[in-house]
């Protein structure tokens, strides 16, 4: 699978964007700093998604991004293939003309890769954006531990009486 760092972070930083818009807009700035990505490639990165549909840019002072459809309605293979991702696993990308040998004949595995591709792109277009919302949310409360009060009748003096 040719999933590079490109769709990868557009992964990420459409979940940063969504856990964190909470009916406003998020900066990219914002972003790649929670993320350690590099605001220069976020940018890039938005321009695509933007262009996709996939996020709304707000200009001007207090500007940002924001979801352009609820994320319940957004795969994951939207946000892959909006940065011109590629989820081919072949060598030669699926294209006849280019296929694996370089004279138009397949390799022996070409089709177990076709196939792992077409699970894989399968798999990622089964999850949305929202599934993940939900699974971090779930994750960071799962990970508050609360912490328990002690009654004042559990609390033990540490003085020695004479």
């Amino acid at each position: 699978m040719k999933l590079t760092t490109k769709g990868r972070y557009a992964v990420t930083a459409m979940l940063d964007l969504a856990l964190n818009q909470r009916g406003s807009v998020v900066t990219v700035a914002d972003i790649a700093q929670r993320q350690q990505i590099s605001v220069a490639y976020l940018e890039q990165l938005f321009g695509r998604l933007r262009r996709y549909g996939l996020v709304e840019s707000v200009r001007g002072p207090g500007g940002g991004y924001r979801l352009a459809m609820p994320d319940s309605e957004i795969p994951l293979t939207h946000i892959v293939e909006a940065v011109n991702e590629s989820i081919s696993t072949t060598q030669c990308g699926g294209d006849p003309q280019q296929c694996c040998k370089g004279d138009g004949l397949q390799c022996l595995t070409h089709d177990l890769w076709e196939e792992l591709g077409d699970r894989i792109a399968q798999f990622l277009g089964g999850i949305t954006l929202g599934q993940l919302v939900e699974q971090q949310l779930s994750k960071e409360s799962a990970q508050v531990v609360p912490i328990r009060m002690m009654d004042k009748t559990s609390v033990c003096s540490t003085h020695k009486t004479a």
